[in-house]
């Protein structure tokens, strides 16, 4: 996290805009045959996730490197994420604006969701 830190005080720009991806692990599917590792019990019923759990130890690994290979088939403009959390910057606003304009649509795409009131 530290890296990632130093790597955005380098840019010393001076507009930022953040996208938060909304719910990133739950818009991953698991694959049918690996449902069974996920399965627990509640209330006496056995119950399993569909999509990616919260709490997983390898489920921040998962999404980040989804939205990573999205991001870039997208060809997103220079941008730093770091799980679901993705940010842009620029020296002027409508440069921001335009960036984040692109990146936006990229996650869309790839069937994630974004909350406008997650975006800043």
């Amino acid at each position: 996290m530290l890296e990632l830190q130093y790597e955005l005080e380098s840019k010393a720009a001076k507009w930022y805009a953040i996208i938060d991806i909304a719910n990133a692990f739950f818009s991953i599917p698991l694959a049918a045959e690996c449902r069974p590792q996920f399965a627990f019990m509640w209330r006496g019923v056995q119950r399993t996730w569909n999509q990616l759990p919260q709490g997983w130890k390898h489920s921040p690994t998962i999404c980040h490197g989804l939205i990573q290979t999205a991001l870039e088939k997208g060809g997103a403009p220079e941008h730093l994420q770091y799980i679901d959390d993705i940010i842009v910057w620029g020296n002027k606003a409508e440069e921001v604006f335009e960036k984040l304009e692109r990146v936006i649509q990229i996650p869309l795409k790839a069937n994630f969701t974004i909350k406008n009131s997650k975006v800043k």
